[in-house]
């Protein structure tokens, strides 16, 4: 039996972390079920993950610096935008959406919340967030993920993982939303493994998830990103067919592909670079990737080296992520050498 006290002690700032990604996991939810009343409230139809966006990073970031003395946050929104009279209604809809959890929150609250997510990653130790990762999906109302990631000295240290439409139930296509409403949540600690959380509650007790080692006696199970912009898809097909894959990658969006690949229940998420010049941002990758390292999967660039989070916001040394389960991943690896991605 796993000593799931020793892992909650393993990290001082876990308990603010998955208070703060639990809430807004149900914001954003209230928000993505009334995504068509929001949109006709603000006449714009990609509104809803706009509102829901800015409210999930003020939670957030009001309930970090209200339980915890690490504060800094490298956040995927500002507040600059938001301010201007033109996205008034946005403006309104997500104090309200705010309100809703913290009703004495005014909007300056809401907008200075958001404001402070502005570090460089240049600190010591500091956060990163994405507060709605993979927001086609959102719209669509399928998979998205909410991502908060602790970097100490250039490495991530901690994570947490909120999919609100996920079913943990892993025998359920992962690309469809949850029947039941109610989503998974996960959470990793550097060398104390990775974990989920039963009715995605944070005060339940967690069980620990394990992607196990590939062997070659069963067929690869890849998953991928649903938006072709996110992941060179034509790569991704000559890489398979490298290794004789025959299934069709499972397509998601969000780092909800690492947690389909921490829980055991896909093999290998490949996000294989789009152009020479694209680089990838510190908040798509930190949370999801220790969640998988943690759960014994493999996380890399296409040429095989670690993700380098000593770069301020961005991956700039590395290109790509292969992700898999080990005994495959330097498979993987190896037939993006002989097809010539590296």
């Amino acid at each position: 039996m796993p000593d799931t006290g020793l892992y909650m002690s393993a990290h001082p700032l876990l308990p603010a972390a998955l208070n703060a990604v639990a809430t807004a996991s149900a914001l954003t939810r209230t928000v993505q079920s009334a995504r068509d009343e929001v949109a006709g409230h603000t006449k714009d139809d990609r509104s809803p993950v706009t509102v829901a966006d800015y409210a999930a990073q003020a939670v957030i970031a009001m309930i970090l610096r209200s339980q915890c003395d690490e504060h800094l946050i490298v956040g995927e929104e500002q507040a600059d935008e938001l301010r201007q009279d033109s996205h008034n209604a946005i403006r309104s809809a997500v104090v309200t959406i705010v309100q809703r959890w913290r009703p004495q929150a005014s909007e300056e609250d809401v907008l200075e919340a958001i404001g402070t997510c502005d570090h460089d990653g240049t600190a010591g130790g500091y956060w990163t967030l994405d507060p709605i990762d993979g927001t086609k999906g959102f719209l669509r109302g399928q998979q998205y993920a909410i991502a908060l990631g602790y970097i100490s000295s250039g490495t991530v240290t901690l994570g947490v993982l909120g999919c609100p439409n996920l079913p943990i139930d892993t025998a359920m296509n992962p690309a469809e939303p949850d029947p039941l409403a109610c989503g998974s949540l996960y959470a990793a600690v550097l060398g104390r493994g990775a974990w989920e959380y039963p009715g995605a509650d944070p005060n339940e007790t967690p069980l620990q998830i394990n992607c196990p080692e590939w062997t070659p006696d069963r067929p690869v199970r890849p998953c991928a990103s649903v938006e072709a912009g996110h992941s060179n898809r034509s790569a991704t097909d000559d890489l398979l067919e490298q290794l004789n894959v025959e299934a069709e990658p499972v397509r998601l969006d969000s780092q909800a592909k690492y947690a389909v690949l921490a829980r055991g229940q896909a093999d290998a998420y490949l996000r294989l670079p789009t152009s020479g010049t694209y680089v990838e941002k510190i908040w798509d990758h930190a949370a999801g990737s220790i969640v998988a390292t943690e759960a014994g999967a493999v996380v890399t660039d296409i040429t095989g080296a670690p993700l380098d989070f000593t770069q301020g916001a961005r991956l700039s040394t590395n290109r790509g992520v292969i992700a898999a389960a080990n005994g495959l991943h330097q498979q993987l690896i190896e037939a993006s050498q002989a097809i010539g991605l590296t």
